[in-house]
């Protein structure tokens, strides 16, 4: 059975794992997605055992075999599927036995429950973002109010009375009203278009880097660049994107300077990939990028890495909690996701972009 172009171009499309197997499942073709899950190339599978993919996988193998001995579908939730490398897949599959020109075929379904609930876990977090976003454009506003009377009453006082021994106070009032002016407009986050042009992410990083290890100097944080150079331009308001990079790197820089740090070196890792059929706020993309920052810290506590891109919340006794939520007000505004994952001795967050066609 060979397939033609159109039906790999069908297949190709699908957000499912398609692997098809010969009767003694042997892998004869798998569509991108199933690549993507599974980490191998349609080329490189060809003809390889399934058991040459899933490792200490005898009972699923088994379960495959039965369905096509018994030409009936079969179908598993929840299912951990270990591969060669060390990963695990978490997915629902479904092998569905079929006969072409008197030969036995089945095709192998896979869902990655992972996706799912990464979909579903976006989804809920740009829900919140959105709604806190609004509460707080209409929170600004009932406080700026206030604050540009107490400011011009505090200039109109200044004027009065003239240079003095009150005029400190007065100069206190006004800065203080400008600083808190200030505040909430970060809160809010900007309302500037992007200024969109091509931009190379690995520039921005670079860039990224060289402030950090400005602001680093003789702290003993190392960076290691793990760069993809087959990465091209992407188009994005690099003014910005270097500020969200800016922001995360920081924070990675700020808990390795933690007293719960258990090591002497500290490492931040920039590392760059291509990542394929990508779903963003529902829009599938066939190519992405993925920008990770990893630091070898303490980690994010349990109880806000929830709600740790939402802001005001943040893991330090004196931090603002506003630099992760203005570097996810900035990746939303590319149309980007923006993820963390932590643990002790190593915080991971990733940025996907899409790439243009």
């Amino acid at each position: 059975m060979t397939l033609g172009n159109d039906h790999k171009r069908l297949l190709d499309n699908l957000k499912t794992g398609v692997v098809l197997l010969d009767n003694n499942l042997r892998l004869l073709y798998l569509n991108m997605a199933a690549e993507a899950l599974i980490d191998i190339s349609d080329r490189k599978a060809h003809q390889l055992f399934i058991g040459d993919i899933f490792i200490n996988a005898a009972e699923d193998i088994g379960e495959m075999q039965t369905a096509i001995q018994n030409h009936s579908s079969f179908t598993k939730r929840k299912a951990e599927l270990k591969l060669v490398h060390g990963k695990s897949l978490f997915v629902d599959y479904t092998i569905s036995p079929f006969d072409v020109d008197g030969e036995k075929r089945a095709l192998l379904e896979l869902s990655s429950l992972e996706h799912s609930y990464r979909i579903s876990r976006e989804e809920s977090l740009h829900s919140a973002h959105t709604t806190t976003k609004e509460l707080l454009r209409g929170l600004a506003h009932e406080i700026k109010n206030p604050l540009g009377g107490i400011r011009g009453a505090a200039q109109l006082l200044a004027q009065e009375i003239g240079e003095g021994e009150y005029t400190d106070y007065t100069n206190i009032i006004i800065e203080e009203a400008d600083r808190l002016h200030n505040l909430v407009d970060r809160l809010v986050g900007s309302r500037k278009p992007l200024d969109i042009k091509d931009c190379n992410i690995h520039e921005v990083l670079e860039r990224v880097k060289t402030l950090i290890e400005a602001e680093t100097s003789g702290n003993g944080i190392k960076f290691i660049q793990d760069y993809d150079p087959s990465i091209p331009s992407i188009r994005a308001d690099t003014e910005q994107l270097i500020q969200a990079m800016l922001n995360i790197a920081r924070n990675a820089m700020q808990s390795l300077a933690s007293p719960n740090v258990d090591h002497d070196f500290g490492e931040i890792l920039l590392r760059t990939r291509i990542v394929r059929n990508v779903t963003i706020s529902s829009k599938f993309h066939r190519q992405s990028a993925r920008i990770e920052i990893i630091d070898n810290g303490p980690g994010i506590p349990e109880d806000i890495i929830d709600t740790i891109f939402f802001p005001m919340i943040s893991g330090r006794a004196e931090g603002t909690g506003l630099g992760l939520a203005i570097t996810n007000g900035i990746i939303n505004q590319h149309k980007g996701l923006m993820e963390v994952d932590s643990k002790p001795g190593e915080t991971s967050f990733s940025v996907v972009l899409p790439l243009s066609k």
